[in-house]
């Protein structure tokens, strides 16, 4: 998974112009504190979510690009990007004839994705984009992508009514998002061993890169996230017509599907 976007196995989650009840609550409470944090760890993300989530984070990333149903041609988007992981997937699947929009509020993410892409041959991966911008405000027109995929960035947003809100509004009618990020459980215990493996695994590995305290902020950020059932909630009463929360990895990582 993805850390802080950040990606773990049990728990854990180019150029530029970007973006409850108790689910209203503000993950961190500054959009720049958050930009400064995705920006110190850019350098070594990518190395820190393959450790610490054994890989696994790629199957997840497959499943969420899957479930979005993107195709051959498709003119496509993904939020909070980051180094560019799932819109790599996403090239993959629209085709050099297709399009994949790749928008980030960082910067530093977004420079590290731009040079991810510069090192691949294959003529899908150029069809992307890359977009610093805000996932609160989408700098596109009603109804102009045929699928978007987020992973790891809904559980950040200040305000995730308004971001699945934005989501609906440039998604083409009948069309799908989906959501990747850690899965917030009903259950006792699924929620210690998630907690035990960010104290116990998370955050010592991050030590040694000095990301400690940044690595610390991914158990409250899972801790005020929304059950699979309150972003079903979430993605209806936005206008969607249907959706499903799916978990993944024995419960730690779940995937939102909603159809506009």
């Amino acid at each position: 998974m993805s850390v802080l976007g950040l990606a773990l196995p049990v728990t854990f989650t180019d150029h530029l112009p970007v973006n409850s009840r108790s689910r209203h609550r503000p993950v961190v409470q500054c959009s720049n504190e958050r930009q400064i944090l995705f920006n110190r760890i850019a350098p070594v993300y990518d190395n820190l979510n393959n450790l610490l989530s054994l890989g696994q984070h790629r199957i997840w990333k497959k499943m969420a690009v899957s479930w979005s149903a993107a195709k051959t041609g498709d003119y496509v988007l993904d939020l909070c990007c980051g180094s560019g992981d799932l819109a790599f997937l996403l090239s993959e699947k629209v085709g050099s004839n297709g399009k994949v929009m790749g928008l980030d509020f960082s910067s530093e993410q977004l420079a590290v994705a731009s040079s991810r892409q510069n090192l691949r041959a294959r003529s899908c991966y150029k069809c992307i984009e890359w977009i610093e911008g805000d996932a609160l405000d989408l700098p596109f027109d009603d109804c102009k992508f045929d699928a978007i995929t987020m992973g790891y960035g809904l559980r950040n947003v200040t305000d995730r009514d308004r971001a699945m809100r934005e989501m609906y509004r440039v998604l083409k009618p009948g069309s799908k998002v989906s959501i990747l990020d850690f899965n917030k459980s009903n259950q006792p215990i699924a929620t210690f061993m998630q907690n035990w493996m960010i104290d116990n695994v998370v955050v010592p590995v991050a030590s040694f890169y000095s990301l400690a305290k940044e690595y610390e902020y991914l158990k409250y950020s899972i801790n005020g996230y929304l059950t699979g059932q309150e972003l079903e909630t979430l993605a209806l009463e936005a206008g969607f017509s249907s959706a499903r929360h799916y978990e993944i990895s024995g419960g730690f990582m779940g995937n939102l599907v909603a159809v506009r």
